[in-house]
């Protein structure tokens, strides 16, 4: 009898105690529970972390996550004020701030998406139609600086004022954002949703806006690039003419000196014969006769002269030597 006594208390405890462990729950600091009874809600949310206890195989619990949660919309094309068609891709932060609410209306997460992408999708498409193109792009007006030094002089000689555009705004991209949550977050209130954040991810052009927008920047390029060329060939002409005018004149000044030199040396060479035909005009005479020899004749030189020839006359009386 004791040992059936001992083998009843212990079934009892085990009972007891698997009662228990099957009653009791525990929520960490991510998470927020509702205790639901037959599916019907049994008192308010448990947004503490740490121990709890409930009726076992009668309620339970259903978690929801108490973190930031993150919503990433579908990309899709939408026209501007200025009828310019966008390419816009936006996401948002956002959390659950009352669990009975998000509970009893949209139950779990992948609904609650859905209700996301239900309100959130068509705020950005009404704001973004709701403003001119550099109102979505820009956020404050501060001056442009994605231009290369002397690019952006270029661009102002090379756009009429007719295509110019206006880069200031009066809304921008951040206040745009604001009222895209202004807008979304009293239809997310009924849910027990609160909206954090919303924020443009990328906006782009369609196709078709792009290629005739590249088109359009590879056409000022290409004036840029042709009014530099022209500068350069312009400034290449002006370096070469100079170079030309200094090589002239460096040519100028040297042959001028050269002549200097050369008259001066000439006149000194004059002097100098002078003082020899002074010193013995008959010398110098003979000297310069054989210069002339020497240059006017040579071994196939033919020359028909008289013999009265003042030319030859200090060959007349020449005799060879006889040979042995």
């Amino acid at each position: 009898m004791k040992t059936k006594g001992l083998g009843i208390a212990a079934i009892i405890v085990l009972a007891a105690g698997f009662i228990i462990y099957s009653a009791a729950f525990v929520v960490d600091e991510t998470e927020q529970v509702v205790v639901t009874q037959f599916g019907r809600l049994t008192g308010d949310a448990i947004t503490e972390p740490g121990l709890n206890f409930m009726i076992p195989f009668i309620q339970k619990p259903t978690y929801f996550p108490k973190n930031i949660q993150s919503w990433d919309g579908d990309p899709g094309q939408i026209p501007t004020l200025d009828k310019t068609y966008l390419w816009v891709d936006a996401f948002a932060r956002w959390r659950i701030s009352d669990p009975i609410k998000f509970f009893q209306t949209v139950s779990d997460m992948f609904s609650a998406q859905s209700r996301l992408d239900d309100i959130i999708d068509p705020a950005v498409r009404n704001f973004i139609t709701s403003y001119e193109l550099i109102e979505t792009v820009r956020k404050s007006n501060r001056e442009l600086d994605t231009f290369e030094v002397g690019v952006g002089d270029v661009l102002e000689e090379v756009q009429t004022d007719d295509d110019r555009t206006d880069l200031s705004i009066n809304t921008g991209r951040e206040k745009i954002t604001q009222g895209i949550l202004k807008q979304a977050q009293p239809k997310l209130d009924k849910f027990g949703i609160e909206l954090v954040d919303v924020k443009i991810k990328r906006v782009n052009y369609v196709e078709q806006v792009r290629e005739s927008v590249y088109g359009r920047m590879i056409a000022e390029r290409k004036q840029i690039a042709e009014k530099f060329r022209s500068e350069g060939k312009g400034e290449a002409s002006k370096i070469i003419g100079d170079k030309d005018r200094d090589l002239k004149e460096i040519r100028s000044e040297a042959y001028r000196k050269a002549q200097e030199i050369k008259g001066r040396a000439d006149a000194e060479a004059t002097d100098i014969y002078a003082d020899s035909y002074g010193v013995d005009p008959e010398f110098y005479s003979f000297l310069k006769t054989l210069e002339i020899y020497n240059e006017a004749l040579d071994k196939d030189a033919s020359v028909v002269l008289s013999t009265d020839s003042e030319f030859l006359k200090y060959l007349k009386g020449y005799e060879p030597e006889e040979r042995p």
